[in-house]
């Protein structure tokens, strides 16, 4: 097996992302657009690594859990690069990494950091030796949207809230200069046992956030507003945690467009906890949600809003005993009777699925065996085009 790489110096650092990369999609794709090299074809990262440790990502497993970053002059010089390019239109659409605000943050004792076995360095709380100093990346900022050609640089990468509260400076540098409208943050889950097993902080981590941010946005002469994303069928969400988050995202006036569906990942913990039932750290049982139709009633209850989902946010407050969710006052998560969009949906849906017969043959070229599923079809019965080449009962074989 393989062993790990060790971490990038900043030199080493600086020489991977100094060569000369032609920023293109590989010439296999031709004329053909990406989609998902458009949105970081301009974009540039200034670390790697994350010492966040949550359970459902594999970014500490692939880049390590200590942050390597390059230095500000070799960022500076990419963005130079980039401004000098044809199809560059004046917006760098990300400076940022795994974690946008984990620039140049390391543990202040590099001789515990080279002992240290602990899987995250802010779970369940910031250690004290990490260093979390904003200021380096401050600078960067600042120094990348002043140079020639560039009219703005935004931050796209997620933020890690429980960090960036502790710089007011940050917040209104990010604020006043760095965010297009939405600024993207992960709280997860409300579950405080679901948020335990993803090394996650607890949701009024994520309030108080919100209230810095907004108080920022303020400050400089803004309207801007927070994505947040949420985990659904995570390993210890079941029913109830997940009505608890719904009503929480009613409370609070979300309408999420883009939800997240829990799916197994190499190296995560969060992975052995989904396939054995239990936390590999506690060895306690963890209630785990497998079967596609449970985790299309958590993935529902994320969107509850949506009238196509009537049916099955339904169903999930029916079997979770909380029919009282179901009506048409204010505390209600569902009208009590089922929308004209979430009939005609789930007409469509029927529709697609009797149509849904294939068209072209086997390979063998013979022709696909019917189901006696299938109207009009009767076992040991020939057909109406038969019956009628055939010649009358009692005649067969005269001439």
């Amino acid at each position: 097996m393989t062993p790990p790489a060790y971490p990038l110096t900043q030199s080493e650092m600086d020489a991977v992302y100094g060569l000369p990369f032609t920023r293109r999609a590989h010439p296999a794709y031709g004329d053909q657009a990406v989609p998902a090299f458009t949105v970081i074809k301009h974009s540039v990262q200034i670390m790697r690594g994350c010492f966040g440790g949550c359970t459902f990502c594999s970014i500490t497993a692939h880049e390590g859990r200590i942050i390597q970053s390059r230095s500000r002059e070799s960022v500076i010089n990419e963005i130079k690069e980039l401004a000098q390019d044809p199809e560059f239109k004046g917006t760098v659409s990300d400076i940022g990494g795994p974690t946008a605000n984990m620039y140049q943050m390391r543990c202040t004792r590099p001789e515990v950091e080279a002992v240290c076995r602990r899987m995250s360095c802010v779970h369940p709380k910031i250690c004290k030796l990490l260093g979390t100093d904003h200021g380096p990346l401050v600078k960067l900022m600042r120094e990348s949207r002043s140079v020639p050609g560039v009219n703005r640089v935004h931050v796209a990468s997620g933020v890690r809230m429980d960090l960036a509260q502790l710089d007011p400076v940050y917040l209104r540098e990010l604020a006043g200069h760095h965010v297009g409208g939405y600024l993207k943050v992960a709280p997860e889950h409300t579950d405080p046992g679901v948020l335990q097993l993803m090394k996650k902080p607890g949701i009024d981590d994520f309030t108080r956030f919100n209230q810095a941010f907004k108080q920022a946005s303020e400050a400089v002469g803004k309207r801007l507003f927070l994505i947040p994303y949420f985990i659904a069928s995570h390993p210890g969400s079941d029913l109830g945690s997940m009505i608890d988050l719904a009503l929480y995202l009613k409370r609070n006036g979300y309408k999420p467009d883009q939800v997240q569906d829990f799916i197994p990942g190499p190296f995560d913990i969060a992975t052995c906890m989904y396939y054995t039932g239990f936390d590999p750290m506690t060895m306690k049982p963890v209630h785990v949600t497998k079967h596609l139709r449970d985790r299309k009633l958590q993935r529902a209850l994320l969107q509850f809003f949506k009238p196509e989902n009537w049916f099955e946010v339904s169903k999930a407050l029916k079997s979770a005993g909380r029919t009282d969710l179901i009506g048409d006052g204010c505390d209600a998560l569902i009208p009590s009777r089922p929308p004209r969009a979430a009939l005609e949906s789930r007409r469509n849906l029927a529709n697609r699925e009797v149509r849904n017969v294939p068209t072209t043959h086997p390979p063998n070229h013979e022709q696909p065996r019917v189901s006696s599923s299938q109207p009009g079809y009767r076992p040991h019965r020939k057909s109406t085009s038969t019956r009628q080449k055939s010649p009358p009962r009692g005649k067969r074989g005269m001439r």
